[in-house]
């Protein structure tokens, strides 16, 4: 308490006024103890009397000027109610500083204006900082708990309170901007983007207005910002409390819905909005309660759109946006569904059939309007085992119907909390620490209080009893820490008034029992709680209305409030009817169905309970009341494990008018958020502190002894006592002086009157100061005078000795001048002379030297001339003589590759198989070659007896002839007419000759000309038949690419088909209980009352599915025998019987034909899967390879044909018909000797070439055959290898087990399938079909042996898949099963089908190991490559490689493997594949299943990793 000194005359005391709650006053005498009496003067100039009882009654003392507008209130000297408000006032008004500290508290006044002090400019002010020595702001508070999280490692807690309508949600966004600025880069990440777009969403869902804030937060909110160890954002967390849901369904006068709904509303006509079928809010119940329908200065549209965009940064997307809106559409729908009593006392009710506001809820959620109609307007009750729907009166559906509304929309707010929630955690790491910000309601009261404001102000209890002890500790700390011997100080604990609401048989027990009774309600609830607190233990904070026996009287610590009991058990339960939400469980929008189908899932309804005609769980039991409690207990303890910063938000007054300040508004608010209570808790012990160092720089004038600051604490040690005679009224500290309320104000009376005094003593030595300086400045004015008169006179007799002398230099200039000139113009005519001699003489040298240069050059130009003359011919030389060598080097080389692509190599590489072909048209060949022989001696003798003919005729001939000459007949007598006629006949008949031999001319040419387009076609065949390969190659990867496309869809639609699957089963359900009830409606005629149901025959049965309701979603060959993936899902999920009929379908019959069609033994694991999506390939390229080559064989037949008919028609126009046959034939059979020839000289070049390549590589090894061709037998086939019995154990030794590394990889691919088909091939037709089989399988055996010994080489693990492969096709080709519909080939004797299935395993196993060998080499620098060393390019700010938190095992002192170490090891497979000409196709499906791996293997990396899960390397895998 200040000290009675202290009330003299002239000091400012504080005086209570009804309308300014205190106002300034001055004493106009002193005070004297016992006086009655104060005389003071108000500010006004008024002077009043103020009764004075004790000294206790004095009125407050006023502080020092030097204390006027201190930024913290706990530095006044006199801590009390008035001296803050009248400093909130100078700053809020004379500085408009909306921020003061008061201690460990941050006052924040709302401004209701814009003021520009949250600019990035401050934000780089604040930041780095420290409390004290900045002003105060809420971006202070921020910084100091970002510096002790980063500093202590703690986590942090900001506790934002206040009225509705103080600026608590401005405060909290500043400070999240203010983490997202200081605690991102320089732009904001995607996680701090994320966090501050949380806030459109939450406002739009979550405010409303009220008559108190035009943008009201309905709920509260914990938001838990994690941040990494470097300080940075990482991830955010959001907990809500207590949603005001009853806001959906009814609003105040002047106060409005939440903002989406008017939102929605005001952007009803964008394109993507009409389909909600709005209209303005004047139209829906849910909305124009309020009767404000706007609010000033607020665009809704663009408030839309910025939420719009908000969820989109937070990944919700568009159409999922969409269906948001249409939930929310349909609750203002829902309100307007007209419900009417019907019965005679209105004991039902009942809604339209053609009532349009429930069809549009009904098609905007998807679910059935009449049901909906139907449980809108009864219920169902469980009765004896019986169920029974009763009907409802028009109020209890009109409550059944807002229950809905409210149930749904907390929903919708819990789904989207959740959604936030996700967006803003992280996967990249565990944050290190957190800064939770707390945004929540402050002390309610108003005319009519219910129950959100009994749980607003108990959790308002709980925090304001956490704020007393938080402050408490504190200054308990600062004592202890300064050494001071102190007492214990009381402060004003509000636990009773806690332990009345949530103690044993509290308030809030007995409202949970209350709502347990079936028929409980709320005046028995009030009865109960004056029972238990007003008759049998009283409690000092609970009352009992006067004249109301349905209200109580809660005494708060921030004031009292009267609670009406009306509606605290329905808010309590907060029920809905469980017939309803099975009907949006079926519902056919996948949020709406997923919103209440997690409903169902969890235990407890976080917003309230599901009513159930059954008997509800204990699960389902959980009041709004009690779950409350347990999210306030853990926002407690979460509270007190950190470290907390308190913002108390006030608001100045009620007209939300910029800078208005009400004193009486402002102080209620302030002792309701305990910013007084710490002012108390202060006061009580010593509230004013200064540092040594502070204390002696302010009051050194009052200290004797040594001026240092080195002994500042000396020196105050020694004079205070002197100062303040009470030992009691200060303390000494470790490094502080403290002081009790008023002792400051003390020492600045002292203070003031030491400065007095030296005043006056300064005054006088500054007069006499001034005297000797105004004498001064006089004698030195005289002596100045003195000066500037004789300087005056001796300037005047320097002028006159100047003037003679300048005459002086002026005529001896004008003498020089004259002089100088007649010089120059002597010496300027010498200068002219000179330079034209000199110039004449150089010209005569210039025409000399420019002579001799011409002379010069032309001889140069000459030489040069020659000289390249000569180079020109000699590099024509050259070049003609490269030309020569290059063309004779290019001759031999199209030599060569003409011989290749005509050699059977070419032609094996191009067509498998092809080899046994051509022995087959060998033999052939060799037969029509003995038939073409015996052909030509047939034609040889026709030919000699057709001479012979010829020559006994023309003997006979000449004979006659002779005989004519001998014996000339009688010469007849021949006209001249006959004469002419034989004239004309002959130069016919040579005409005809002539035109005959011009015909054959003509023939010939043409016949060669079709010879030559013979050629020509045969070279574009082949080109087509190349064309052809490569399109059925393309045809078959876009196949197999786009089977794999349509496969990985329908595992996609999988789930969406899942739950759709639940939600039909539960439509299902529904209907079938609808039919049911309409059924034993029909069947008993029953009233509503009676209306019941069996137990059992509402017990869902296990209703199977046929296959034929389900729909096949992969293609297969075989469909019956089939099922598809997606129908054993399917089955497997709704049927609990439906093992035995998958396993009815017989799948081993259609495998095994299936396996048996492809030649793949049955031990081999193969999905029907897998054989449907290869059987489809085969089947479309079979097509595809068949329509091609039946195009191309009818095309060319259509040419032969044309030829054929040109030739005849030629023919046949110039000789007879003999000769045409004749020539025809001919003709066809050159054609054929052409084509046998052909083909016998190819099989015979590949014979000898194979031949000598086999005698180079292995003359040890085989005996080849010297003969030129067997004996001619019906199964013999030229071109095979004879290899003794003896022989065979070399030739798989030195083909197959022991050949060398380096050797076998420079032979031709596949020459050991070759040579073993060869030989296999020759035993098999000499009849030795044992020696064939055992041949066979000792070449199987080695190559699985070859395999196994080289286990860990790509190279010759390709070298033995493509040998298997080959011999695999040949063996095949050649089975007797393959060979039946084939003339061409002649098919194996033995049978080698168990060989053949043998290689096709050891074929798998080739292509596996070549695979496992790779993945082996992969698997250990897939992460480390991929990952961890990968530049991003493109990547804006990526320029290098992205940090690495952690080193792989083993990678520590090691090269870091990069993309190039992928690279590397897939172009050795790569290599390996190729050198072996292995299928493209095979190559394609290798490194389809790598890219896999690789990609699955990063992708569970990112999934293990946190540190690796980040935007940059989304983008980077992607």
């Amino acid at each position: 308490m200040a000290t009675l000194e202290l009330y003299s005359k002239g000091a400012s005391v504080w005086v209570p006024d009804p309308d300014e709650v205190w106002v300034s006053a001055q004493l106009l005498h002193d005070y004297r103890p016992g006086e009655k009496q104060l005389l003071l003067q108000l500010s006004n100039g008024n002077e009043v009397h103020y009764p004075v009882g004790s000294p206790s009654d004095l009125p407050p003392l006023g502080n020092p000027d030097i204390l006027e507008g201190e930024n913290d209130l706990t530095a006044l000297s006199f801590l009390h109610e008035p001296a803050v408000l009248h400093n909130l006032r100078v700053r809020f008004l004379d500085y408009n500083n909306i921020y003061t500290y008061c201690g460990i508290v941050l006052v924040a006044i709302n401004p209701y204006d814009q003021l520009p002090i949250y600019g990035e400019e401050v934000i780089d002010a604040y930041s780095g900082q420290d409390m004290t020595d900045m002003e105060p702001h809420i971006f202070s508070v921020a910084e100091e708990a970002y510096r002790t999280m980063t500093r202590e490692e703690k986590n942090q807690s900001i506790i934002i309170s206040g009225e509705s309508g103080s600026g608590k949600t401005v405060s909290a966004k500043f400070t999240m901007r203010y983490f997202a600025v200081v605690g991102g880069a320089a732009q904001q990440t995607s996680v701090e983007e994320r966090v501050l777009a949380s806030n459109p969403i939450m406002e739009s869902i979550g405010n409303a207005k009220t008559t108190r804030n035009d943008n009201s937060s309905r709920f509260g909110k914990y938001i838990e910002i994690g941040f990494g160890t470097n300080g940075d954002i990482i991830g955010a967390n959001m907990r809500t409390y207590l949603l005001e849901k009853s806001r959906v369904v009814f609003q105040a006068s002047a106060e409005r819905n939440y903002h989406i709904f008017y939102q929605l509303c005001a952007s009803r006509e964008l394109p993507e909005m009409r389909s909600l079928k709005l209209d303005a809010p004047e139209r829906f119940r849910y909305t124009n309660q309020g009767g404000e329908m706007q609010i000033p200065g607020t665009d809704d549209v663009a408030d839309l759109e910025r939420t719009r965009n908000a969820f989109i940064v937070l990944g919700v997307q568009p159409d999922q946006q969409m269906e948001l809106f249409r939930i929310l559409s349909a609750v203002l729908h829902l309100g307007n569904v007209d419900i009417q009593a019907s019965g005679r006392s209105s004991d039902r009710s009942y809604i339209d059939a053609d009532d349009r506001s429930l069809a549009v809820f009904s098609k905007l959620l998807g679910v059935e309007g009449s049901q909906m109609a139907h449980w809108l307007c009864h219920r169902r009750l469980a009765v004896g085992g019986e169920m029974l729907v009763k009907p409802m009166t028009g109020q209890q559906a009109v409550e059944a119907r807002d229950a809905l509304a409210k149930h749904i929309y907390g929903q919708l707010f819990t789904w989207t909390v959740q959604r936030l929630n996700s967006a803003l955690s992280t996967q990249r790491r565990r944050a290190k620490s957190f800064i939770g910000v707390l945004d929540i309601y402050g002390f309610e009261t108003f005319e009519r209080n219910s129950f959100e404001q009994f749980c607003i102000n108990y959790a308002n209890e709980k925090l304001q009893q956490q704020f007393n002890r938080h402050v408490f500790h504190l200054e308990q700390e600062e004592y202890v820490r300064e050494e001071l011997a102190w007492n214990r100080i009381e402060f004003s604990d509000n636990q009773q008034c806690i332990s009345l609401i949530e103690g044993q048989l509290g308030m809030f027990d007995l409202l949970d029992e209350e709502c347990r009774m079936p028929k409980g309600s709320d005046e028995n609830w009030v009865r109960k709680l004056y029972d238990q607190h007003l008759t049998s233990k009283p409690h000092p904070h609970f009352r009992k209305p006067r004249l109301s026996n349905s209200a109580f009287i809660v005494l708060h610590f921030a004031d009292t409030v009267q609670y009406e009991c009306e509606g605290f058990l329905d808010k309590n339960r907060d029920t809905v009817f469980e017939e309803l939400i099975n009907i949006l469980k079926a519902s056919q929008s996948e949020l709406v169905a997923e919103l209440f189908q997690q409903q169902g899932n969890v235990p407890s309804v976080a917003n309230g309970s599901v009513r159930s005609g059954k008997r509800a769980t204990r699960e389902h039991k959980l009041t709004v009341g009690f779950q409350f409690r347990q999210s306030l207990q853990m926002l407690m303890d979460t509270l007190n494990s950190t470290t907390p910063h308190y913002v108390r938000c006030i608001k100045p007054n009620d007209l939300k008018e910029a800078f208005l300040f009400d004193p009486k508004r402002t102080v209620q608010q302030l002792r309701a958020c305990g910013v007084l209570e710490t002012i108390r808790i202060s006061a009580a012990g010593y509230p004013t502190r200064w540092t040594y160092e502070e204390f002696f720089s302010r009051y050194r004038v009052l200290l004797r002894g040594p001026q240092d600051q080195d002994q500042a604490q000396a020196s105050c040690r020694q004079e205070l006592p002197q100062l303040i005679p009470d030992p009691d009224q200060y303390c000494f500290g470790k490094t502080k002086v403290f002081f009790r309320a008023g002792q400051v104000a003390l020492l600045e009376r002292l203070r003031a009157e030491r400065l007095r005094i030296a005043a006056v003593i300064i005054q006088s030595r500054v007069r006499g100061w001034l005297a000797r300086i105004g004498y001064t400045r006089i004698l030195w004015a005289t002596v100045t005078i003195q000066r500037y008169s004789r300087g005056t006179l001796a300037r005047r007799l320097a002028l006159a000795l100047r003037y003679t002398k300048a005459a002086l230099v002026i005529q001896k200039t004008y003498r020089m001048v004259v002089v100088r000139q007649l010089f120059l113009m002597i010496r300027q005519a010498t200068i002219t002379i000179q330079a034209f001699t000199r110039g004449t003489l150089a010209r005569c040298r210039y025409r000399v030297l420019v002579a001799e240069r011409a002379a010069v050059l032309l001889q140069a130009r000459v030489r040069g001339w020659l000289a390249r003359r000569s180079y020109r011919r000699i590099r024509a030389a050259v070049v003609f003589m490269q030309c020569c060598v290059r063309r004779r080097a290019a001759r031999r080389e199209l030599l060569k590759l003409k011989t290749e692509a005509r050699s059977v190599e070419r032609f094996r590489e191009l067509n498998k198989g092809m080899e046994v072909k051509l022995m087959q048209l060998q033999l052939r060949a060799d037969q029509e070659a003995r038939e073409g022989a015996a052909l030509r001696e047939t034609l040889n003798a026709e030919r000699e007896a057709t001479s012979a003919e010829l020559e006994a005729l023309r003997a006979t001939i000449q004979k006659l002839e002779s005989q004519k000459l001998e014996k000339p007949p009688p010469v007849p007598v021949i006209s001249e007419k006959e004469v002419e006629d034989r004239r004309r006949a002959e130069e016919k008949a040579a005409q005809e000759i002539l035109q005959l031999k011009q015909e054959l001319q003509t023939l010939q040419t043409e016949k060669d000309s079709f010879c030559k387009e013979k050629e020509d076609l045969s070279a574009r065949l082949l080109e087509q038949e190349k064309a052809q390969e490569e399109h059925v190659h393309q045809a078959v990867s876009q196949a197999s690419a786009a089977l794999r496309a349509e496969l990985d869809e329908e595992r996609r639609k999988y789930q969406g088909l899942l739950r759709e699957f639940t939600r039909l089963e539960q439509r299902y359900d529904n209907l079938r209980e609808m039919s049911l009830l309409t059924e034993r409606t029909k069947g008993h005629r029953r009233n509503d009352s009676s209306q019941s149901l069996s137990l059992e025959a509402l017990c869902p049965s296990p209703t199977p599915l046929s296959p034929q309701s389900l729909t096949p979603l992969s293609l297969s060959p075989f469909p019956s025998a089939f099922p598809s993936p997606e129908e054993v899902r399917r089955f497997s999920v709704t049927s609990p019987s439906l093992e035995k009929r998958i396993s009815a379908w017989s799948l081993e019959a259609p495998m095994d034909q299936l396996m048996e069609k492809l030649d793949v033994a049955k031990d081999v694991k193969m999905k029907g899967e897998d054989l449907a999506h290869a059987y489809d390939a085969v089947r479309v390229a079979n097509k595809f390879l068949e329509s091609q080559l039946r195009n191309q064989r009818r095309q060319w037949e259509e040419e032969l044909e044309a030829l054929k008919g040109k030739l005849s028609l030629t023919i046949s126009g110039s000789s007879s018909a003999a000769q045409q046959q004749e020539l025809q034939e001919l003709l066809e059979a050159r054609e054929h000797e052409c084509v046998r020839l052909r083909r016998e000289l190819k099989e015979l070049r590949s014979t000898v070439s194979l031949r000598r390549l086999l005698t180079q590589v292995l003359p040890s090894a085989l005996t080849t055959e010297t003969s030129s061709l067997p004996q001619p037998k019906p199964a013999a086939v030229a071109g095979l290898l004879e290899c003794r019995k003896r022989d065979e154990t070399k030739l798989i030794k030195n083909l197959i087990t022991d050949i060398r590394v380096d050797a076998a990889l420079s032979l031709p691919p596949g020459l050991s399938a070759r040579v073993i088909f060869l030989c296999v091939r020759q035993a098999d037709c000499s009849g030795d079909q044992t020696r064939a089989r055992s041949l066979c399988s000792a070449a199987v055996t080695a190559m699985k042996a070859a395999l196994k010994k080289h286990m860990n080489d790509v190279d010759m693990t390709a070298l033995w898949l493509k040998n298997t492969c080959l011999l695999h096709d040949l063996l095949n080709q050649h089975s007797p099963k393959q060979t039946l519909d084939s003339d061409e080939l002649v098919p194996l004797t033995a049978d080698l089908s168990d060989l053949i299935r043998s290689l096709s395993d050891l074929s798998i196993q080739a292509y596996q190991q070549l695979l496992s060998i790779t993945e082996t080499h992969l698997q250990n620098i897939i992460v480390a490559s991929l990952l961890e060393s990968e530049t991003i390019s493109g990547l804006p700010g990526s320029a290098g490689k992205l940090p690495v938190s952690r080193k792989r095992a083993g990678s520590v002192g090691a090269d870091a493997p990069t993309m190039a170490s992928v690279l590397r090891e897939l172009g050795a497979l790569h290599t390996a594949m190729t050198r072996q000409t292995l299928p493209r196709t095979l190559m394609e499906q290798a490194f389809h299943q790598l890219t896999y791996l690789i990609c699955a293997s990063a992708l569970n990396c990112l999934l293990l990793r946190k540190d690796m899960c980040s935007w940059s390397r989304g983008m980077q895998i992607r």
